[in-house]
């Protein structure tokens, strides 16, 4: 009965976790590292455990840094099945096959250069065909359904308020006479968030796995950054720019075009041509309107008196390459959503080519950026970044907006770890050493908690919680 820490310890990005038991291997997600790309080719590394003998997959949600080595998995052996809600599998169909198809367009760009410079090629990480095999195996469940995974491990799942279908992981395990519950939080979101459930919190754990992704930060309040944000866009509406918006396809986008429509009276968003220019959160925002028993009070108002996503009168989706390549044609009045939400890929990349260095241009950042990544370059201020190999003077305003992130913030961390009732030892994950550390002392300052940090290759044994 052990659990050892593989991905996001010390990290946000590349969850992955080991739990074994009963000569069983069953992982807690199997995610992508994401930031620089010196970091994204530590992807291609071996696991630490043979892929054919892993016997399931429990997956708390479908953001790539925590589903997006599924492919991999399986193409390396994987046969079992991988445990998800519903909404957290079809999300998935949506960002594991889109993955697909950008890495090996990106493969393909970079081999015409490797080629030009009689370079070795390189294949991408995982084809489509490793992506709907994954797909494949994903068994689908609701919130507080007991299902078995193994014998002697029963899981369940909670709302965790991040995405549509994210999830806190309840993991009983009974071992001999030994009965231990264990909880993942996945990553949990903030209170009081539009269209998704404040995050549960449950009863009797022994053992936490917790996230820290800003445990060392207070998010400013939903009203002040929606005011923030109204009043980036009558600046830039003033400037006479466009704005462009690096979001993460699934939940983020769908947040944006929600708030935008919602207000867009209050932001004079006639005088704005929006585009969603990305096919992926095209999609998803399809599959957050077919699970409309999942939304907060407010979105299932709003359900009932329409039958189609919220949408606004200019708003365009922008499905294929060539209406892409047509918004950068555009100098002035354009607000343009698009992927990828760390800016490390996607066709947020092209807009912020023709755009980064006019002074003109509004940049918002609305969710976390990894070390080394370009949106994280974007926010430490750099005045110069490389885009396709090519240097990109930043003359633009950048905007960092907190309070629009899917993550909750130090307060609503410990308001949910606090709400547990019984202060289990928590091992906290899925954030970077400061954070962590930020964290640790508030839990222990506001509820007494044991607190330890994990590490990579670090075990806990489960019947005496010491680490071996």
């Amino acid at each position: 009965m052990q659990l050892e820490f593989f991905g996001a310890a010390g990290e946000v990005t590349g969850s992955c976790h080991v739990l074994r038991v009963g000569g069983q291997t069953i992982l807690l997600d199997c995610g992508l590292i994401q930031g620089s790309h010196k970091n994204e080719l530590r992807n291609r590394d071996a696991f630490p455990f043979d892929a054919a003998e892993v016997d399931a997959v429990v997956l708390s949600h479908a953001h790539l840094d925590h589903s997006g080595r599924l492919p991999l998995l399986v193409k390396r052996g994987f046969k079992g099945p991988i445990h998800a809600h519903f909404a957290t599998r079809d999300l998935a169909r949506v960002l594991l096959g889109d993955a697909a198809a950008l890495g090996e367009r990106d493969a393909e760009r970079e081999n015409r250069r490797r080629r030009r410079h009689r370079k070795p090629l390189i294949e991408p990480l995982y084809d489509g065909s490793d992506a709907e095999a994954a797909v494949r195996q994903i068994r689908g469940h609701r919130y507080h359904e007991a299902f078995e995974v193994t014998p002697e491990v029963t899981v369940r799942f909670f709302d965790a308020g991040h995405i549509m279908g994210s999830c806190i992981v309840e993991v009983t395990i009974h071992e001999g006479d030994t009965k231990r519950k264990l909880l993942f939080s996945g990553d949990l979101g903030q209170y009081d968030t539009p269209m998704l459930r404040d995050p549960e919190a449950l009863q009797g754990v022994d053992a936490l796995l917790m996230e820290s992704t800003y445990g060392g930060r207070k998010h400013r309040s939903r009203d002040e950054t929606i005011d923030e944000l109204g009043e980036i866009l009558t600046a830039a509406e003033r400037d006479g720019g466009n704005v462009l918006i690096p979001a993460f396809a699934i939940g983020r986008s769908q947040e944006l075009i929600y708030e935008l429509a919602m207000h867009a009276d209050a932001w004079n968003l006639g005088a704005w041509r929006v585009f969603l220019d990305s096919p992926m959160a095209i999609e998803a925002a399809e599959v957050y309107w077919d699970y409309p028993h999942l939304y907060d009070d407010e979105a299932t108002q709003l359900r009932k008196e329409v039958h189609e996503m919220p949408l606004l009168d200019r708003l365009h989706l922008t499905r294929t390459p060539a209406e892409s390549r047509v918004i950068n044609r555009l100098e002035r009045g354009a607000i343009i959503i698009a992927g990828s939400g760390m800016c490390n890929g996607g066709r947020i990349l092209h807009h912020l080519k023709h755009n980064l260095w006019r002074d003109q241009t509004h940049v918002v950042i609305v969710g976390f950026q990894a070390p080394g990544s370009l949106g994280r370059r974007l926010v430490d201020g750099h005045d110069r970044v490389k885009i396709h190999h090519e240097t990109v003077r930043v003359a633009a305003n950048i905007h960092t907006l907190g309070g629009l992130s899917a993550h909750g913030d130090a307060e609503d961390l410990s308001r949910w770890y606090g709400a547990l009732g019984n202060n289990p030892p928590v091992w906290l994950v899925h954030g970077e050493p400061q954070a962590g550390g930020e964290l640790a002392d508030r839990l222990k300052a506001d509820h007494g908690a044991a607190v330890h940090r994990a590490l990579p290759g670090r075990r806990i044994d489960l019947k005496t919680m010491n680490h071996v």
